[in-house]
């Protein structure tokens, strides 16, 4: 290791882009495609000033204000501000994610995997690593901007200008930085990538859910979160940059800080205490599924609150939606001639797919990780025991179908409750509860293909990932941009069952179940024969 803290930043910077390039590539070319494919479905499907404005009149409830944030220019309801009010957010979650989990692995994943200390065994400085991984950062998010960019003015549409694709792709590259720079953060505060990547989510989920109830209530609550702030660029509206510059600049702090506490702290190690352990394993920890538990008490924990959180501040916002409807005579005449349920009944519907599709998350990471534990040659360990392969595998699949049921429950439940307490009348908790329910066995047939990808091959199960997304652009987005049907059946969510609007019909629900449990089955299968990965 070298005295100088950024000897041989430039080469390792370069080694860095060569090992992340395709995985950033895949992010960038998937957010701008959507971006660009979202704006012209906007250009296509509403293209009379009327049509914008009815939509503008939708978008002023408080149920909207905190699922997508305020809107500016509800007044004057261009295709640019509607582009920037239904979209802004959620893209800057969605780069938020990417920069936490590009950050995360160049830093407090290779630190775990020990990787780190064979780099810094090499005239490398000790702030090198940290140096070249703000850097990709930046080079990422900079990159994803400027493409962004020149993709929504190239397409001519009127109101789509520069300067507000601009101001709409600079708020995008400010908030992967500042929760980049949150993950640097996080890396010195935690003692393992696990925890760090949870810190930095949970970051994430706060910053949403203060951004949605102040966007609900008109206060300046939004502005303590970094995504309400980021709404004030009124892209395509007034096009302001200072909310991006405070946020860019709220990050180099960050990012110096870091710094300052990587030079501080040991390799390996974290500045946050860890819990002393007990002399003695309890009975419970002896088990295999209580050891498999315990690895994952503290994400699963977090999972937990999350979706309870979640349940109830979309479950909160209900009762608003309702009274907006009935004071809205435009809207009560659209609904009443085009539909035969009411609008805060679709919004539900739309809720409750979002929610299977982030009850899917934590159940597909309590199954990776034992992939995870087979790269690291924990498994190893574990063989060393009277335990057979088909044993382990087997648990980790039963404990990942109990996590989806007892989160999506707990997501349900807390909606619904929510609901009835703030609805007069309209959907009771027992329909929201079963309209969500049946979502299960969708969320098994994806943790399926994750374990018939990583049984057979042992590698390549983060496709599942992307698939999971694929999903999500269809549940999000399927209807507006006019997917074909044979594309939506891809999703196993495409084939349950609206509820209360669709007829509830049992066999799709046990096909998608069988395909499900046929998939873990092949996966099983295929862990049993094939060599064991060694780090």
């Amino acid at each position: 290791m070298s005295r100088q803290p950024f000897y041989q930043a430039t080469k390792l910077l370069l080694f860095y882009l060569k090992r992340e390039y395709i995985k950033l590539s895949i992010w960038i070319v998937s957010l701008v495609a959507t971006t660009v494919a979202v704006a012209l479905a906007f250009s296509g499907l509403y293209q009379s000033d009327t049509e914008r404005q009815l939509m503008a009149e939708t978008m002023e409830n408080p149920a909207m204000k905190a699922l997508i944030g305020r809107g500016f220019g509800l007044d004057n309801y261009t295709n640019g501000a509607m582009l920037s009010h239904e979209m802004l957010v959620m893209t800057m979650i969605v780069v938020a994610i990417m920069s936490i989990l590009l950050v995360n692995r160049l830093t407090r994943q290779d630190e775990e995997n020990q990787q780190l200390e064979l780099l810094l065994a090499l005239p490398l400085g000790r702030l090198a690593p940290s140096f070249s991984a703000i850097v990709v950062l930046f080079l990422a998010n900079g990159l994803l901007a400027l493409v962004t960019t020149i993709g929504l003015t190239i397409l001519g549409i009127d109101s789509i200008d520069f300067i507000g694709s601009l101001s709409y792709s600079s708020a995008l590259f400010a908030s992967g930085i500042f929760f980049g720079a949150i993950t640097l953060l996080t890396a010195q505060l935690s003692n393992n990538q696990r925890g760090s990547m949870m810190l930095s989510y949970l970051v994430l989920g706060v910053s949403y859910m203060v951004r949605a109830v102040g966007d609900a209530g008109d206060l300046w609550l939004s502005y303590l979160s970094p995504l309400g702030l980021l709404q004030e660029t009124q892209a395509y509206v007034a096009n302001y940059f200072w909310p991006q510059i405070v946020i860019v600049v709220i990050s180099f702090f960050i990012i110096g800080l870091s710094m300052r506490l990587r030079e501080k702290r040991d390799l390996g190690s974290g500045l946050l205490p860890d819990k002393r352990g007990k002399k003695s394993a309890s009975s419970f920890l002896k088990t295999t599924p209580g050891f498999i538990l315990t690895l994952q008490k503290v994400p699963l924990i977090s999972w937990f609150v999350a979706m309870l959180l979640i349940g109830l501040s979309y479950g909160s916002v209900l009762g608003d939606l309702d009274a907006f409807l009935s004071e809205n005579e435009v809207i009560q005449q659209i609904i009443g001639s085009t539909e035969d349920y009411s609008l805060t009944e679709q919004f539900i519907a739309i809720i409750l797919k979002v929610m299977a599709i982030i009850s899917t998350i934590p159940t597909l990471m309590v199954f990776h990780k034992l992939k995870s534990e087979e790269v690291k040659g924990r498994l190893d360990h574990l063989f060393a025991r009277p335990l057979s392969r088909l044993r382990i595998y087997t648990w980790y699949s039963v404990i990942s179908v109990l996590t989806s049921i007892v989160l999506l429950t707990i997501a349900v439940v807390s909606l619904a409750g929510a609901g009835v307490y703030v609805l007069d009348t309209g959907v009771d908790f027992m329909t929201i509860v079963e309209a969500n329910i049946v979502y299960l066995p969708a969320i098994w047939v994806v943790l399926g293909v994750m374990g018939a990808i990583y049984g057979l091959l042992g590698k390549f199960d983060g496709l599942t990932w992307l698939y999971l997304l694929f999903c999500f652009v269809l549940i999000y987005l399927g209807d507006l941009l006019e997917f074909p049907d044979w594309l939506m059946r891809v999703s196993p969510f495409y084939w349950i069952p609206e509820l209360p609007m669709d007829n509830f019909t049992v066999w799709p629900l046990m096909s998608l179940t069988g395909i499900g449990l046929g998939l873990l089955v092949i996966g099983g299968i295929g862990f049993m024969r094939r060599d064991i990965r060694q780090n």
